[in-house]
């Protein structure tokens, strides 16, 4: 039976929100809950690969970078299987940050990535693109390759800062690249309730942006700081830290969200 996968762009252009965290623990906490998961790491940093256990590693087709920028390979020859049973990576290397420069030369360079992604769905339940902090091509490519973006928030002072940027570009790929690009969510990172800030600031990312705030917010927790060191998803470095059990919440909302919205949409 052909799955109806979902593709979801892990977004933020502010740097240290944790994108590339979510990233990894959302789909790995969806993967033990025996959904079939793709990682693609859209950042030249490669953080992702690496926090999969991964780092340096390739298919003999190569990473993303050759994705992107070659033609004729079929996409599945570029993914990896990881530790995590169903859950697979799409690796990045440092090649990748010479796609940005490459890209503008190249026909369709806004449409790459969404030709990739689109010769992959039926193979996965989600899709999850991890991207860079930055609205430059390579977050382009996965706003235009996905169906919808879920938006990490630390609670910190300048958490708003910047998204009407992020705002504004959602509403001009949909005018003209991808109308139904919609909001998967946004998630509250960083958290710490014992704080006024923490408080304050979550209090008002929820009145800006609504029902689409996930209930779940994720800590500050040492255990996610320390997993990607270890190569492994935080359920696995430490499954009873107050990290794991965020994200591990976090995997059941967003079914419970998908499933909500495919029986609203029948």
């Amino acid at each position: 039976m052909t799955k109806n996968t979902k593709v979801i762009a892990v977004s933020n252009q502010k740097g240290g929100v944790a994108k590339t965290t979510t990233s990894i623990n959302l789909a790995a906490s969806l993967a033990m809950a025996d959904q079939r998961v793709l990682l693609i790491d859209l950042d030249p940093q490669a953080n992702l690969t690496s926090g999969v256990g991964l780092k340096g590693q390739s298919t003999a087709a190569g990473t993303v970078y050759d994705a992107l920028t070659a033609e004729g390979t079929p996409a599945q020859e570029f993914v990896l299987a990881t530790g995590v049973d169903h859950l697979f990576l799409v690796p990045a290397d440092r090649h990748l940050t010479g796609a940005e420069i490459e890209l503008v030369t190249m026909t369709d360079r806004d449409q790459r990535l969404r030709r990739f992604v689109n010769a992959l769905r039926g193979e996965y339940d989600y899709i999850f693109i991890d991207t860079p902090p930055s609205l430059g091509l390579l977050t382009l490519n996965a706003l235009v390759a996905a169906d919808t973006v879920l938006i990490p928030l630390n609670c910190e002072y300048f958490a708003l800062e910047g998204i009407a940027d992020l705002m504004s570009t959602l509403d001009r790929v949909r005018t003209s690249l991808n109308p139904g690009l919609a909001i998967e969510g946004v998630l509250l990172t960083m958290y710490d309730d014992r704080t006024n800030l923490g408080q304050q600031v979550g209090g008002n990312i929820r009145e800006y942006f609504g029902e689409q705030v996930f209930n779940t917010v994720i800590p500050r927790n040492v255990r996610l700081g320390e997993a990607p060191s270890h190569g492994v998803p935080v359920i696995l470095y430490d499954a009873r830290s107050r990290g794991a059990e965020a994200y591990v919440a976090l995997a059941r909302e967003f079914l419970a969200r998908t499933q909500a919205a495919a029986g609203g949409s029948c």
